[in-house]
């Protein structure tokens, strides 16, 4: 019942799903973690309903300043200025206890949702028709449950994907690391850069990032022949920091020595048995992307779990979750990877020639890139066959204006299929009923009851040069069309899920 696990419940109790939620633990970890998250995870965030139990503990990602061999500001990644494309500041960090208490609120609201705490699964066993999962409880105490998917949400060390013989792949990376988080004082507060850092230096890679309030976090790069236990002591600790800060300026929340990896599970899917979140992947936290992967996977997930089990989509829908899945972690995390390994470049003339061409590159002068470049878009799975640019992009979230007041495009609309409509022709569109397709609703985003305050679906279509757009319940692109005879085209497409 980490982030992806509960996410995953309220999403699925949401739809309708029966679900049961067990982890061993009786109660979240009371440290941090995850540090950042971005504007698509919250706004499945807003499809929860918890953006505002959330915003207490939420604050702007500042920008990312990377400093080379001298010293030198060699690269700067930063985030989009506004109007914001899917409603929120598109980087962001958070504080990881909180928002976890607020997730479990969420999903103890949900009827459909049954929680157990302090249950171990022990054994797990399938068949053609259901998963049979054995608990133990704290006290020693056996139960067997049956279900019809099963989901390992369940880390790194994951149970549920051993149980069913899902092998990892190395991706290539592995260095160990130690992750500090420390809470400021006033003087701490004053005194310490009001930028985020990427210290690229040989001898010692290091990062600093800004988190909410006065909460700050060190990851500092261990040297070949350090012991990772006697680096995370106090006294070693505080020494490492000793060039930005003294104990007397903070105090010490959480430091723990990590390997950081590069893995992705070889399968996501064996029969009824499915895994999210780290189960199936980690990633260096160079871009925070650790947390935000298992959201997606969570939103990427329930939709079509809940589709199949209610009778509504096809095994071939439920099997686009790990091939949309797998291929957008796998380039991610090559992403995360060569940003960290431009960071942690240990050999310091490959570390000044890195300097020089970033330098070069930019023409001396250093221009913020947006993190969300970064982001790939899918090229395969649930999708229209087109070879259009927007096709397996996240469409657009609008503002509103609803009876005076701006209200987010999401909280109108209906939360399913959508077909965004900017033509004349609307009426065709809607003449065409998708018979035997889930329930598609059609948005005429020129109509007077489509009133944006900020332009960005307008500017959408006018980029992408299209008439229409059809929108999945995880607001990822399945297709655009020029005409609606297009249209056509594109239902028969989702028939093959349907």
């Amino acid at each position: 019942m980490g982030p992806t696990g509960a996410v995953l419940s309220a999403l699925l109790a949401q739809k309708g799903v029966r679900v049961l939620v067990c982890d061993a633990l009786t109660s979240i970890y009371d440290k941090p973690r995850a540090i950042a998250l971005d504007h698509e995870i919250m706004r499945v965030f807003q499809e929860l309903g918890i953006t505002q139990a959330l915003a207490p503990f939420v604050e702007p990602f500042t920008d990312s300043e990377f400093f080379g061999v001298n010293g030198q500001l060699i690269k700067c990644m930063s985030t989009l200025a506004p109007p914001y494309p899917l409603g929120y500041v598109p980087s962001l960090v958070f504080s990881q206890p909180p928002m976890e208490r607020v997730l479990r609120e969420k999903v103890s609201t949900q009827q459909l949702v049954t929680v157990q705490l302090g249950q171990r699964l022990v054994s797990m066993t399938q068949d053609a028709q259901q998963v049979s999962l054995r608990f133990e409880s704290l006290s020693g105490q056996s139960e067997t449950v049956h279900a019809k998917y099963v989901v390992g949400c369940d880390g790194a060390s994951s149970f549920v994907r051993q149980s069913v013989g899902i092998e990892l792949e190395d991706l290539g990376f592995d260095q160990p690391w130690l992750v500090v988080d420390v809470l400021l004082n006033e003087a701490g507060m004053a005194k310490l850069p009001k930028v985020s850092m990427q210290i690229c230096e040989p001898k010692r890679p290091c990062t600093y990032v800004i988190g909410p309030k006065n909460h700050r976090r060190f990851e500092v790069a261990i040297n070949e022949g350090e012991d990772p236990k006697e680096m995370q002591t106090p006294e070693k600790v505080w020494s490492l920091l000793s060039r930005w800060m003294t104990p007397h300026e903070g105090e010490l929340w959480r430091q723990a020595s990590y390997r950081f990896h590069a893995l992705v599970a070889k399968e996501w899917r064996v029969n009824r048995v499915l895994i999210a979140g780290d189960a199936a992947h980690q990633q260096p936290p160079f871009l925070g992307q650790g947390m935000c992967q298992g959201v997606r996977d969570a939103h990427n997930l329930a939709w079509k779990l809940a589709a199949l089990i209610q009778g509504q989509g096809q095994e071939a829908l439920l099997n686009t979750y790990a091939t949309e899945r797998a291929m957008h972690v796998r380039e991610l995390t090559t992403r995360i990877k060569a940003i960290g390994l431009l960071v942690a470049e240990r050999d310091e003339h490959k570390a000044r020639a890195r300097d020089e061409a970033l330098l070069k590159e930019a023409g001396g002068v250093i221009q913020p890139m947006p993190r969300q470049n970064v982001q790939p878009s899918l090229t395969t799975g649930c999708l229209s066959k087109s070879t259009h640019l927007a096709v397996g992009t996240l469409f657009p979230q609008a503002s509103l204006w609803v009876e005076g007041a701006s209200v987010l495009m999401d909280d109108v609309l209906q939360g399913g299929w959508t077909l965004f409509v900017k033509s004349p022709e609307v009426s065709q569109y809607r003449d065409h009923s998708p018979l035997g397709l889930p329930f598609i609703d059609v948005v005429d985003c020129g109509g007077e009851a489509f009133q944006e305050t900020t332009g960005v679906v307008s500017d959408w279509f006018e980029r992408m040069k299209v008439q229409a757009c059809l929108v999945r319940p995880d607001h990822c692109v399945f297709g655009v069309f020029h005409a609606p005879q297009e249209w056509l085209g594109a239902l028969e497409e989702l028939r093959a899920y349907y």
